[in-house]
C-alpha cells in the first residue's frame, strides 16, 4: 500500500514538471515572436536602403594634348623660274645634288635674246653717230652767231637737237644694260648652299616665264633648292589651343617613312590671328636635321602638349546618368542622401569622361547608379572592390568615408 502511494506521488511530480516545462517553452516562444515582430520594421527599413560604391573625381592635369597634321619644308626653299624664253642647252645638277651658292644648275640657249642684244648694240652705234653729228652742227651754228649769219632761234634748235640725241644715246645704252641683265638669266645658278629637291627640265625643253614644255599652260619652276640641315614645321592649331603656345614649347613629331623614330620640334612662332575659313592659326616649329633623315615635303603627325587654364575632373563613364535635365551624376551628400548634379562634359572617351563644370574633387560620385535612385534617397556607402572605379580613390579614403 505504501509503495503504491509513492508511485502515485512520483507520477504526479513528473506530470507537473512536464506541464511546467511546456508553460516555460510556450512563454519563451511568445517572447521570442514578439521580439522578432518588434525588430522586423527596423530590419525591413535597413534592408530597403540601397548600397552604393562611390568614386572621387580626379583632377585633370592643367595641360592639353592634341595630335595634328603638319607639313615639313626646308628652312629656305627657292623655286627657280625661267626669266627668258629659250631652249635648255644643258642641266648640270640633278635631284639630291649638293650645291653651293653660285653653282650653275642649267644653261638656256636664247637665240632671240641674243639677236635682240646684237640689234640693241647696233642701234647704240647709230644713236652715237647721230649725236656726234648733232653736236658738231650745234657748234658750227654757234660759231656763226658772231657774224649774225643765223638767227638765235636756229642756234637754240640745233643745241636742243644735240641734247636730244645725247638722251637717245643714254636710252640706247640703258637698253643694252637691260638686255644684258636678261642674258644673265640664261644661266640658272643656286641662290644659296643647299640640296636640289626638284628638277623639272630636260635638255631641249622650251622654257619661258609663261611656262615650259612640262606644264605649257602654267608657270612652272625649273629647279627647287632647299636648305635641309634645319627644317620648318607648319601646323594649323585650333582656336582653343593657339594662345597657349609659348617660347620653349616642344612637340613630338613622327613621319610615315620613319614610324619608330620620334623627333623633337621647337616652337618658333605662331600667327596671332585665325583663318576665318578653318578657325585655325598657323604655328611654326623648327626641326634639327643634321643627319638629313627628314625630307622637305614630308607629312608629319605632331603631338602637342601645352599648359591650359582650366579646372577639369575625370570620372568613369559608367557614372553618367542621362535624363531630361541633361547629363548628370549621382552624388552622395554628407548625410548619405542622393543628390543629382547636372554637369558639363568637355571630353567623352571610352572608359572615362572629363567634366568641365558641375562637380568638385570632394564629391562622392556613385558608380553604376541604379535607375531607381531618386533625389533625397537614403543610401549606404560601402568599400568598392579593387578595380571597381577607374577613376577612384584609395581604399583608406573609401573606408574613412564609409565609416562616417
Amino acid at each position: 500500500m505504501r509503495d503504491h502511494l509513492q508511485k502515485k506521488l512520483s507520477g504526479k511530480r513528473i506530470a507537473l514538471a512536464a506541464i511546467l516545462l511546456c508553460v516555460v517553452y510556450l512563454g519563451y516562444r511568445i517572447y521570442e515572436s514578439r521580439g522578432h515582430a518588434a525588430l522586423l520594421p527596423e530590419k525591413t527599413v535597413e534592408e530597403a536602403v540601397v548600397t552604393v560604391a562611390v568614386v572621387y573625381p580626379k583632377p585633370v592635369l592643367p595641360t592639353e594634348t592634341i595630335t595634328l597634321p603638319g607639313n615639313i619644308v626646308g628652312w629656305y626653299e627657292a623655286p627657280m623660274y625661267a626669266r627668258v624664253t629659250g631652249y635648255v642647252r644643258m642641266w648640270y645638277k640633278d635631284y639630291g645634288d649638293q650645291v653651293k651658292k653660285g653653282d650653275i644648275l642649267a644653261e638656256i640657249n636664247a637665240p632671240d635674246l641674243d639677236a635682240e642684244y646684237a640689234q640693241a648694240k647696233a642701234d647704240l652705234e647709230t644713236q652715237r653717230a647721230r649725236y656726234q653729228l648733232a653736236e658738231v652742227t650745234a657748234k658750227r651754228w654757234m660759231a656763226l652767231r658772231h657774224n649774225q649769219a643765223v638767227s638765235e632761234q636756229s642756234i637754240t634748235v640745233k643745241q636742243q637737237e644735240s641734247r636730244a640725241h645725247a638722251a637717245m644715246v643714254n636710252a640706247a645704252e640703258q637698253k643694252i644694260r637691260n638686255i644684258a641683265a636678261f642674258i644673265g638669266f640664261k644661266t640658272i645658278v643656286a641662290p644659296f648652299d643647299g640640296v636640289v629637291i626638284q628638277r623639272n627640265i630636260n635638255v631641249g625643253d622650251l622654257v619661258s616665264k609663261e611656262g615650259h614644255l612640262s606644264a605649257p599652260s602654267a608657270i612652272g619652276n625649273l629647279f627647287t633648292v632647299a636648305v635641309v640641315d634645319t627644317l620648318r614645321l607648319f601646323v594649323s592649331v585650333p582656336e582653343s589651343f593657339g594662345p597657349f603656345l609659348l617660347p620653349g614649347q616642344t612637340a613630338d613629331v613622327t613621319v610615315p617613312q620613319l614610324p619608330n623614330r620620334h623627333f623633337t620640334a621647337k616652337f618658333l612662332t605662331v600667327a596671332h590671328g585665325f583663318d576665318v575659313s578653318t578657325r585655325t592659326a598657323i604655328a611654326v616649329f623648327t626641326l634639327d636635321n643634321e643627319d638629313r633623315a627628314l625630307w622637305p615635303g614630308s607629312y608629319a603627325q605632331v603631338r602637342l602638349t601645352a599648359p591650359v587654364d582650366r579646372q577639369v575632373f575625370m570620372v568613369p563613364s559608367t557614372a553618367l546618368v542621362f535624363q531630361e535635365h541633361g547629363t548628370q551624376l549621382v552624388v552622395v551628400t554628407g548625410n548619405d542622401r542622393v543628390h543629382l548634379k547636372t554637369i558639363t562634359v568637355s571630353k567623352l572617351m571610352d572608359s572615362i569622361v572629363e567634366v568641365a563644370e558641375g562637380i568638385s574633387m570632394s564629391d562622392r560620385v556613385v558608380n553604376n547608379p541604379s535607375a531607381a535612385l531618386l533625389e533625397g534617397d537614403k543610401v549606404r556607402v560601402v568599400l568598392p572592390t579593387p578595380g571597381y572605379g577607374l577613376v577612384g580613390t584609395g581604399a583608406a579614403e573609401a573606408k574613412e568615408q564609409s565609416s562616417k
